[in-house]
């Protein structure tokens, strides 16, 4: 059974009013691959837009806090944290991004870390696109979550 379609096959937001409130935590990865100009100027605070990891970390909170904006069948939640990590690796040339949200409801954060994380490498995209357009936006998906009727979950 689809539990986003209504018996007339449109689509609905399914209704979690009788779950529990649970203590629900997720962490998502983005990584993004620049040059290593983009990495030498965002470690000496070159980039002319300003503080890199600094913008994108707000915005990637921002992108969590906006979930249901941006995808249809998202339920508003009660966001309780929300922190991003970064990781530069100057060898391969990429910066690794770690999303955690945290919420206590009734339905899980994963889409509002997958979010995060997304919204803070198209934000360093767009911090840098004028250095170098050839960034990649790659490897986003969801590292582990907990909490919930389906329990715990690690990639």
């Amino acid at each position: 059974m689809l539990t986003h379609i209504n018996e007339k096959g449109y689509a609905k937001m399914v209704d979690v009013g009788d779950k529990e409130n649970t203590k629900r935590t997720a962490t998502a990865k983005a990584s993004i691959l620049v040059s290593e100009e983009i990495i030498n100027k965002i470690l000496i605070g070159q980039v002319k837009k300003g503080d890199v990891l600094s913008v994108a970390q707000v915005a990637g909170i921002m992108g969590a806090k906006n979930t249901p904006m941006n995808i249809p069948m998202c339920h508003n939640i009660n966001l309780v944290g929300c922190d991003l990590d970064f990781n530069i690796d100057k060898k391969e040339n990429t910066i690794n991004i770690y999303a955690t949200c945290k919420s206590v409801g009734k339905t899980g954060v994963e889409m509002e870390a997958l979010s995060a994380a997304t919204m803070a490498a198209l934000t360093i995209y767009d911090m840098c696109k004028a250095i170098d357009k050839k960034m990649v936006i790659k490897d986003v998906h969801l590292l582990e979550k907990s909490g919930g009727k389906s329990g715990n979950f690690k990639f």
